[in-house]
């Protein structure tokens, strides 16, 4: 594991953040956080703990300098967990709805975001899929399914 603009107020009116900056929250929005400057890394980890904790294929995570995050409302909130046979991976996660939430690795040089609880396009696409030998075995490629714009027509 490697160590949009907005212009308008946050929900609660009391701040705004840089052009530079994205905002991401919780499901319930008691919880948002702000990330400044370079969105670093995105990528798309297939191992079992990710998959596990996000309750779906493959976790989809950016990986940003501590110095580049912060906790904008509802810090307090924020619950961890630490398994004990890791060496860099937790999860953190609003004690409200249950929504995953950035967490600090172990290691202290990366907060991992999880892509899905930013409030905007974080302007930067998945560089790559990591652990596909973890790969869950009822896995199949996105594009090879059938798409629809909203729930599928009844039959």
């Amino acid at each position: 594991m490697t160590d949009q603009s907005i212009d308008k107020e946050h929900t609660d009116g009391s701040q705004k953040t840089t052009s530079s900056s994205r905002v991401g929250a919780c499901l319930c929005g008691q919880v948002s956080y702000e990330i400044k400057d370079d969105m670093g890394i995105f990528q798309y980890c297939h191992c079992s703990r990710c998959r596990k904790f996000t309750g779906s294929a493959h976790a989809s995570n950016l990986f940003v300098k501590p110095s580049d995050f912060t906790w904008l409302t509802g810090s307090e909130l924020v619950g961890r967990y630490n398994p004990p046979d890791t060496k860099y991976f937790a999860t953190a996660f609003c004690q409200v709805c249950g929504s995953s939430l950035p967490w600090d690795s172990k290691g202290g040089k990366v907060i991992v975001i999880p892509a899905g609880t930013l409030t905007q396009d974080p302007q930067v696409k998945p560089q790559w899929n990591v652990f596909c030998d973890s790969k869950a075995p009822w896995y199949i490629n996105p594009d090879e399914l059938p798409q629809h714009q909203q729930l599928p027509p009844r039959k």
